[in-house]
């Protein structure tokens, strides 16, 4: 069973955004990947975080988007991760569908991640 914290938990009862499902999926595929990472409230947002802050949610009402920190940085070619920023690279969901289809390169780049970190 993945570890959730109540602050986190008590933000997805309150949020009030069209995709909500979709970015439960996506909290529940992050922390299912590595049981090292954690989640906080950051920001006014769900954030990710092991050895440093990994991904946070902006939310948004026409998609779901998942800002990674130092996305840049992430060892590896992660295609979904977009943008030309020095650090911030974003993953995008149109849907809960498209978060289902993504589960593999979500994870990869997780993955990524918590080895780098290691």
């Amino acid at each position: 069973m993945t570890k959730t914290d109540a602050p986190v938990d008590d933000w997805f009862k309150s949020c009030d955004l069209p995709h909500k499902e979709a970015m439960q999926r996506v909290r529940q595929i992050i922390l299912a990947t590595d049981p090292r990472i954690e989640e906080s409230i950051k920001w006014k947002t769900p954030t990710f975080a092991f050895r440093g802050n990994i991904a946070s949610f902006s939310p948004a009402k026409k998609f779901v988007s998942l800002m990674f920190h130092r996305g840049a940085e992430i060892p590896g070619e992660h295609t979904r991760l977009q943008g030309d920023g020095r650090l911030v690279r974003t993953m995008r969901f149109k849907d809960l569908e498209e978060v289902e289809q993504s589960q593999g390169e979500l994870e990869a780049v997780i993955r990524a991640w918590c080895a780098w970190k290691e």
